[in-house]
């Protein structure tokens, strides 16, 4: 089969001819799409949606023209972009799809666009099922394959990875795209410490880029700056990939989205993967950035599975989540697990753990792609966080290890044993409250646990809390709720969508029996902040 694919939901009009096979496809790069593209270049500052729109409204009919130029034989679908995106961009290739299918009488398919940077990046790889960074300019979140949706992992709780390099580059007064740039600035820079957000799998750029503005208009060099805008986010962006691999068990991590061409990112994941035994794949860059191959590959495998659109369905969504697919053209494969196997030593996220009889060891060893000074910080601040925030929750009636040994230059700890498995391979409605009233206990004494994800609970006897490296105190609404959110995105990660509800509800009504309805009222607020909501 023969799919035109059509892309433009920001600044680039693209077009893609793809042939597939379903019965013997080929390798990606044996088989490489015939992509045409004209890309909107604003003279100031970032994308102007009126002014993307008009060069839309111009480019998409002359780079189907000569992708068609370019290529012999018939098309037997047409796939455009369906969102996220900007709506005036996406309104025009809808149109345009629309019309170029209906004149050549063949089906319509429309392709959620960060769904389609996962896609190839799994095709391109020949990975089963990996768990993908999607890190574009208006986007950046994790995402895995489970019960028969691509999952939200994590995501930014503000803007996008590429919008907020953006603000730091219009701030200092350099022209769209910003992300070259920095790049550029920073091979000349030194380190200097920004702030570093991560909140479970979720992350938030906006305190960095307030302190990295502050950092230049105090006289801090720019190249400076830049270099600790490369170390400090990529390493966050880093580290949560990290955290999903380690809470799926997946084994294969793929990069998708325009800021994925940056080579410092590119060399912390790869480090990442190697260290902890992954397989790592970057896309070459023409199939990172926005490009209509990607969404005719997409569309061929989603034709090739019967996912066609009839023209009265076929409106764009702007907000399109990835997680509202229904990735039929995977019908029967399997889902990573998301248990996996209890053993005497393991590596998490951030650490390796030793688990004996009666003593857990937990040693937060060196990070070989975060810069040094980033990790040795990084690592004192969060053993000492640890051993606090351990004992500080069992004074307030939550259960967790007693902290036997601390060791801050090894960063190394010492706990009694609690528990025979994670609650990831044993979560019910039931253990779900009593999460909910553990969480409930630690907010009304003023601690936020920081990553309580299905991982980060230890199940026997009775169900106990660990791992709180990224806790801290705090009384605030916010922080309480985001701790509400962190194990809501676990429970919706890892579990059944048919059982994911009744969980979460059990959940909320643990929290709510002891702990301020407010917080919950916020979490409400949270999980419409997503870049899709």
């Amino acid at each position: 089969m023969r799919v035109l694919g059509i892309e433009g939901t920001a600044w680039a009009a693209s077009a893609a001819i793809f042939e597939y096979d379903p019965d013997d496809p080929a390798p990606l790069d044996a088989n490489p799409p015939v992509i045409e593209t004209d890309a909107y270049q604003p003279e100031s500052g970032g994308i102007h949606p009126r002014e993307a729109a008009e060069h839309m409204g111009e480019a998409i009919p002359a780079v189907i023209e000569s992708v068609l130029d370019a290529t012999d034989g018939p098309v037997d679908a047409v796939a455009f972009s369906r969102g996220p995106g900007l709506g005036p961009c996406l309104r025009i290739v809808g149109t345009a799809a629309r019309a170029l299918a209906g004149t050549l009488d063949v089906p319509l398919v429309g392709v959620n666009h960060m769904v389609a940077h996962l896609e190839i990046g799994r095709y391109g790889a020949g990975f089963d099922s990996p768990v993908c960074l999607n890190a574009s300019g208006a986007n950046a979140h994790l995402l895995g394959y489970h019960d028969g949706r691509y999952r939200v992992l994590g995501e930014t709780m503000d803007t996008g990875v590429g919008n907020a390099i953006d603000k730091f580059t219009r701030h200092v007064g350099w022209s769209h795209p910003g992300g070259p740039k920095v790049e550029d600035a920073a091979k000349e820079g030194e380190y200097v410490d920004l702030p570093y957000v991560v909140k479970g799998m979720d992350f938030s750029f906006s305190g960095l880029m307030s302190a990295a503005k502050d950092a230049y208009d105090a006289g801090t060099p720019v190249e400076d700056v830049c270099f600790a805008l490369q170390e400090t986010i990529f390493a966050m962006l880093t580290e949560v990939s990290e955290r999903a691999l380690s809470l799926t068990g997946a084994d294969e991590l793929v990069l998708g989205g325009g800021v994925g061409q940056n080579a410092r990112l590119r060399e912390m994941l790869a480090t990442m993967c190697a260290d902890r035994g992954a397989q790592f794949y970057a896309p070459d860059p023409r199939y990172l950035r926005d490009n209509a191959g990607m969404i005719a590959v997409l569309g061929a495998k989603m034709l090739a599975a019967g996912e066609t659109l009839a023209i009265d369905e076929s409106a764009v969504d702007p907000n399109f989540r990835p997680d509202e697919v229904a990735v039929t053209w995977r019908a029967g494969e399997a889902s990573v697990s998301f248990a996996p196997e209890e053993t005497a030593e393991r590596q998490g996220a951030e650490a390796v753990v030793t688990v004996g009889s009666d003593r857990v060891i937990k040693r937060r060893l060196p990070k070989a792609y975060r810069h040094p000074a980033l990790d040795a910080r990084l690592r004192r601040e969060r053993t000492v966080a640890e051993a606090r925030l351990t004992s500080d929750a069992r004074r307030a009636g939550v259960p967790t290890p007693v902290v036997r040994d601390v060791d801050v230059a090894e960063a190394t700890l010492t706990f009694d044993t609690v528990g025979k498995r994670d609650l990831a391979a044993a979560l019910t409605p039931e253990r779900a409250r009593t999460v909910g009233e553990h969480l409930a206990r630690l907010h009304r004494a003023g601690i936020v646990h920081g990553d309580p994800t299905v991982r980060n609970v230890r199940v026997g006897d009775r169900v106990s809390l660990v791992d709180f490296g990224l806790g801290y105190h705090s009384g605030h609404v916010e922080d309480h709720a985001m701790d509400c959110h962190v194990f809501g995105g676990s429970v919706r990660g890892t579990v059944a969508e048919a059982d994911a509800d009744a969980t979460l509800s059990a959940f909320e009504a643990g929290y709510a029996a002891v702990g301020d309805d407010d917080v919950l009222g916020r979490l409400r607020e949270i999980e419409g902040r997503g870049r899709y909501a």
